[in-house]
């Protein structure tokens, strides 16, 4: 298991791994925000969902697919938070139980349904430690220009009033990073806990390693600007920067130590962890990933495009 990308659900496979016996989690879970067929959570009853509108494929990948109208009238609409909490319920003890007392678990939750993430965990028995914020270098910017619905309808009074008015969000180029720990022994301190289990504390040194101008990332305290360059997309699609895998996993946990990535995708935080020589465990629902991940993991170096950024892993 140790050091291996698992095939199954993670709610059921990790049952498999030992109570305390993982130093951290390191996860981007789904966000519940129907992006893809794994990304939906919810008792669907949206016709729609999932399927295109003729500007939609005019868009292109961008707007690949329809998403759940946040409309706010829908009784149905309404129950998909309280449906994502009880989701993320149904493996936080699990993630809790198989940590070490003191560990840290960071989770990329998304913006529109991480507080109910947060609640789910902190039910479960976890501390939310803090949230950092990822800022990206670019992101794709879905708002409707208000005016071209109306000049659509021929309204070309309505058309000259509401120009420059969007309907949807603003550009989201931030990411939140939520931070969980598990709590250690009644009665100890964090210095104790660190001496008897090797996590509860996190290092200062990796904060300055990475925030360097030539590395690709910008750290200022809890907010980590990392830019996504082209080797961070295309396996996933939701893959996430080497880089700030590799950042978290330094801020937490030490060489030889075990991370662990319930929904591993295309295996970005076990790349990472083996480049840092932890020990690492994935686990992922889809045989495709599953297959990415291990071809990355033969060659986790080229998988840094080491060439890229100025300092260097070493074996």
């Amino acid at each position: 298991m140790l050091n291996s990308i698992l095939l199954g659900d993670s709610i059921e496979k990790i049952k498999d791994i030992a109570d305390n016996s993982i130093h951290a989690i390191i996860s981007d879970i789904p966000y519940g925000i129907s992006y893809d067929d794994w990304d939906v959570l919810h008792n669907n009853t949206n016709s729609a969902l999932g399927g295109q509108s003729e500007a939609q494929v005019k868009a292109g990948k961008v707007f690949k697919r329809r998403g759940k109208p946040l409309n706010g009238w829908s009784e149905a609409d309404k129950k998909i938070p309280y449906e994502y909490q009880e989701w993320c319920s149904k493996w936080a003890s699990e993630w809790l139980r198989v940590l070490k007392p003191g560990s840290s678990c960071f989770i990329f939750a998304g913006r529109r349904y991480a507080h109910r993430c947060i609640v789910a965990l902190e039910d479960a028995g976890f501390t939310f430690k803090d949230m950092l914020a990822w800022e990206k270098n670019s992101a794709p910017h879905r708002a409707q220009r208000l005016s071209a619905i109306y000049q659509r309808r021929g309204d070309n009074l309505n058309y000259e009033k509401w120009s420059g008015w969007k309907v949807g969000n603003l550009r989201p180029l931030f990411e939140p990073i939520l931070w969980f720990q598990k709590p250690y022994k009644t009665g100890g301190t964090i210095a104790d806990n660190v001496l008897k289990h090797g996590v509860g504390a996190w290092n200062e040194q990796a904060l300055e390693k990475y925030n360097t101008l030539d590395s690709g990332i910008e750290i200022s305290s809890n907010i980590i600007k990392v830019a996504t360059d082209k080797f961070d997309s295309g396996l996933h699609e939701a893959q996430k920067p080497l880089r700030l895998m590799q950042f978290l996993i330094e801020l937490v946990t030490m060489e030889g130590q075990i991370v662990l990535d319930p929904f591993a995708g295309s295996g970005t935080t076990c790349v990472a962890a083996k480049l840092l020589n932890r020990n690492f465990i994935g686990i992922e629902a889809k045989k495709e990933y599953v297959d990415i991940a291990n071809e990355r993991l033969k060659n986790p170096k080229f998988a840094l495009k080491c060439e890229q950024i100025s300092f260097r892993v070493t074996d």
